[in-house]
Parts: structure tokens; C-alpha cells; sequence
């Protein structure tokens, strides 16, 4: 499945909802996201996260490969009056220089990335003690609820989209890191549930890897209106609350 997000950029911007502050308030406790820190966002998108971490006074650098998703974080973060410093790259390769920032986050792109070539970049510019941040923000899919029902639409129309069924929980992650020099390996997972409308909801999927962002068009035409019927009939409520999960990865660089 070829997978474009600079596709569904737009609907990306609009309806993806970023990281809660809860999320931000925890990291915290790991002496992230402080003031005057140097901070790499890797696969930032339409850069909610680094924008977060500009809020709290970070400096950012947010990375990505696709540049119309680039060109909404911009437009996000003028509007919200926070600076990050966009540029195009990958997380294998993000073309800074070594022992060059405190914090490296990855939200929500890690499954997309060379788990151990990314690693390795996250360890070469990183500073002695610096730390890295994997995070997810993922829908679950429980039995009967409106993320399963969605999930079942969407393998209706794209069979190849693998990505359904998560627990939004990692634990392979941590062998990336253990095995390119991160210590001290720390998790923390907890459950939130923010609140969509049907028009919101409808959105979201629009912007996922197994709907706009891989299917042709006309394809994502036909299940859109198909979508807002599903949830007509069987999840009228309107705003719907959306089971969600937080998860993150945090590592220590150790040594040089």
C-alpha cells in the first residue's frame, strides 16, 4: 500500500486531533519539553506536537518528508503565534550535526520509519543524556464501538490496509532503542477519550494512511458519504466521545 499524507494534508490540519497536555504534563516529569531546550520532532506532519513543545518554550526543529504537510504546519503555527523551524527530511537522515539537541520526539510516525536506522539518528544528535520521546495517539477499536465500526468500512474499501486492530501499545519499540545505545528505557500509557463530531469524525478518516492518504479520489468519495450513514444509524450521538490511548517511549542517550 503506497502511503501519501501530503495528500490528505488539508483534512490532516484540520481534523487529526493532536497530543492532549495531558500527554505534555508527563513527559515533563522526565525533564522534557522545559524551557530553553533544544527539541527535533521527527515526522512532525502538520506539527501539533512541535507546536506543543514550542508553547512550553522549546526550541524546535520539525521534520518531515512531505512538504504540503510542511506547508499546513507553517500556516498552523503563524496562526497560533509559535515559532518551529520547518524543514524537510527524514528520520533517518535529518541532516543536522552530531550531539546537536536535548530531546528527540517521534508522534505517531514511528511504524513508518527504519526502526533502527531512525534509532541511530536519534542517537548521533542527541547530546551526552539527552532524551528520546516515541509517542502514540492511536483510536481503539473495541467491540461495538464507533473506531470498529469505522476500521471494518475501511478494510471494506482497501484491503491492504493493515494498520486496524491496534491496543495502541508499543513494546517493539523498546528494542530499537535498547539496541542502538538508549538506557533507562521508561513507559507510560493511559486512556482518553476527545470528543469528535460526525463532520469531525468523518475528517479524521479522511486523513488516515488507509483512506485519503492511499486510496484514489473517487474512492475516498464513495466512502465518505457511506461513513457519515454508518454513523447516522448506528452512533447518532453528535459530538461523539472517541476511545483513545496515550503511549510513550522514553530513552536515555548514555554515554558520548
Amino acid at each position: 500500500m503506497n502511503v501519501d499524507f501530503g495528500l490528505t494534508a488539508n483534512d490532516y490540519a484540520r481534523h487529526r486531533a493532536g497530543f492532549p497536555e495531558s500527554f505534555f504534563e508527563r513527559v515533563s516529569a522526565f525533564g522534557i519539553g522545559t524551557q530553553g531546550q533544544t527539541l527535533i520532532d521527527l515526522g512532525t506532519g502538520t506539527g501539533t506536537l512541535a507546536r506543543g513543545f514550542a508553547r512550553r518554550g522549546c526550541s524546535i526543529i520539525g521534520i518531515d518528508p512531505a512538504m504540503n504537510m510542511l506547508e499546513q504546519a507553517k500556516q498552523a503555527s503563524a496562526a497560533e503565534g509559535v515559532t518551529v523551524d520547518y524543514r524537510v527530511g527524514t528520520a533517518e537522515d535529518t541532516g543536522l550535526p552530531d550531539t546537536y539537541a536535548d530531546v528527540v520526539t517521534a508522534g505517531q510516525c514511528w511504524h513508518w520509519f527504519d526502526g533502527d536506522a531512525a534509532a541511530r539518528e536519534c542517537y548521533r544528535i542527541l547530546k551526552p543524556d539527552g532524551k528520546v520521546v516515541i509517542a502514540h495517539f492511536d483510536w481503539l477499536p473495541l467491540k461495538g464501538n464507533v473506531v470498529e465500526a469505522t476500521e471494518r468500512l475501511i478494510q471494506a474499501y482497501n484491503p491492504a490496509w493493515k494498520l486496524g486492530g491496534g491496543s495502541g501499545i508499543y513494546p517493539l519499540w523498546s528494542r530499537y532503542l535498547a539496541e542502538n545505545g538508549f538506557a533507562n528505557l521508561e513507559i507510560f500509557t493511559y486512556d482518553t477519550f476527545p470528543v469528535y463530531s460526525h463532520e469531525a469524525w468523518r475528517g479524521r478518516i479522511r486523513a488516515s494512511a488507509g483512506v485519503g492518504a492511499s486510496l484514489p479520489p473517487e474512492q475516498v468519495a464513495a466512502f465518505d458519504p457511506e461513513l457519515a450513514e454508518l454513523l447516522h444509524t448506528r452512533f447518532p450521538q453528535d459530538p461523539l466521545p472517541v476511545h483513545h490511548r496515550v503511549f510513550a517511549l522514553v530513552g536515555q542517550k548514555v554515554g558520548g
